[in-house]
């Protein structure tokens, strides 16, 4: 099972607009001796605003760089469609799973939530991992849907990322099978007991988050929280300013953005 710090991957863009296969590498060497696991092309990483060209190559640099830590692909499409093609295609990188959102849009039912992830257990042949976020998609899954899906096989854990401390502590509860990972650096402290923390400061501070999830106090999450403040990860467009440090350091030669081709098309 997944535990500990899974970092969701920035995406090291060159003044092409191409996905740097050094920064790539140089990114994932920064952090691997604190990280269980790599997570590509999510929100962190502009996932639902990479272009085709952009998602494949930062799937296929996150791959090849890996060395032996997980690789769980995500993919921010706004239909069932589009999801599943890009997710068979992320299987043939040889990913070990795919991190899923609900389809975009705020008319979008439970219903067709669970017939979503449904649908996706039945067609993608890696696990899946689920994405619970509003910020994107547009909705909310709601508690009984969400454990409905948790109850599909082949899911291998939740980025619970509702801001909803209540909520975490509940599936921690009812579905111990499943690994529950906050997604947000504020609420580690109100959610002791997760499996672990997926958030954009992994790609700077991972020491920092596992030492939260080792013995989580109130000095830590204040810690937590000044490190947020100074990177600017609570603000709107939090990847730039994190991509902004990571340069700075030397990690990344370039804080460029992707610059939403696939969401307009």
């Amino acid at each position: 099972m997944h535990s500990g710090t899974i970092v969701p991957l920035v995406t090291p863009l060159n003044d092409a607009g191409n996905v740097s296969e050094a920064g790539v590498a140089q990114l994932i060497e920064s952090v691997r001796g604190e990280v269980t696991a790599l997570m590509p092309t999510l929100s962190t990483g502009e996932g639902w605003m990479l272009t085709e060209p952009q998602w494949e190559q930062m799937i296929s640099a996150t791959c090849a760089h890996s060395t032996g830590l997980p690789v769980l692909a995500g993919i921010q499409l706004p239909t069932t469609t589009a999801v599943v093609a890009r997710a068979q295609r992320a299987t043939t990188h040889r990913v070990d799973a795919v991190v899923v959102t609900t389809p975009f849009g705020k008319d979008v039912t439970q219903d067709q939530i669970y017939t979503h992830f449904a649908v996706l257990r039945s067609t993608v042949s890696v696990p899946l991992f689920i994405y619970n976020e509003a910020t994107i998609s547009g909705n909310h899954i709601e508690p009984h849907t969400l454990i409905k899906i948790c109850r599909l096989p082949g899911i291998v854990g939740i980025k619970e990322s509702s801001g909803v401390p209540e909520l975490t502590r509940r599936l921690v509860a009812d579905l111990p099978e499943v690994p529950v990972f906050e997604g947000w650096e504020n609420l580690l402290l109100q959610t002791r007991g997760v499996a672990g923390f997926i958030g954009p400061l992994a790609n700077l501070e991972p020491a920092l988050c596992n030492t939260m999830l080792a013995d989580p106090t109130a000095a830590r999450q204040a810690e937590i929280n000044e490190a947020c403040g100074r990177y600017g990860i609570f603000t709107e467009n939090w990847y730039s300013p994190v991509k902004a440090e990571l340069v700075r350091r030397g990690v990344i030669d370039s804080d460029r953005v992707a610059v939403g081709e696939a969401m307009m098309s």
